[in-house]
């Protein structure tokens, strides 16, 4: 059982101007998969709110897995990258690199993702696009790894373990 967390970042979502698509596309997709979605929430793309938010969810509800949407792009708004990189205590860059290099073979524009993900405490992390298509088709690449990350983080695997 993984104890996820779904965090969206959006200004428009927040203030109750536009709907999240992106948090449910993502919780359908867990749930079907057996994930236990925890918590959800959408916040304003205010650095300092996300940064509170994911120390929050890590240190205090101590959720297995959180997965942000939004806020990853190049707009002077998108700060999610770098909230997740104040809180973050291990960098994981292959996450990142392998939804980039997946995301490639669909769309140039893949190259421009800023996001990252990384692990605070027991608790990873990690950043997915704002749009339901692309979250949730990023969320697919890297799927396969995250529940052998987690028993890791966990302790209830070792790190040489094949799955």
């Amino acid at each position: 059982m993984i104890k996820t967390a779904i965090l969206t970042m959006s200004d428009k979502g927040s203030r109750g101007e536009r709907i999240d698509g992106t948090g449910p596309a993502l919780r359908r997709e867990l749930e079907d998969k057996g994930f236990i979605i925890s918590y959800y929430k959408m916040i304003p793309d205010e650095k300092q709110e996300i940064e509170s938010e994911l120390i929050y969810l890590c240190d205090e509800l101590k959720v297995d897995l959180i997965l942000t949407n939004g806020g990853t792009g190049f707009s002077q708004r998108d700060v999610t990258p770098e909230a997740t990189q104040n809180v973050i205590e291990k960098y994981v860059p292959g996450i990142g690199e392998a939804m980039r290099m997946k995301s490639l073979a669909i769309t140039p524009k893949a190259m421009l993702s800023r996001s990252i993900a990384g692990i605070r405490k027991k608790t990873l992390i990690i950043n997915l696009p704002g749009s339901p298509k692309a979250a949730v088709e990023n969320l697919g690449f890297i799927l396969p790894a995250i529940p052998h990350g987690i028993e890791i983080l966990k302790g209830e695997a070792s790190e040489c373990a094949r799955t």
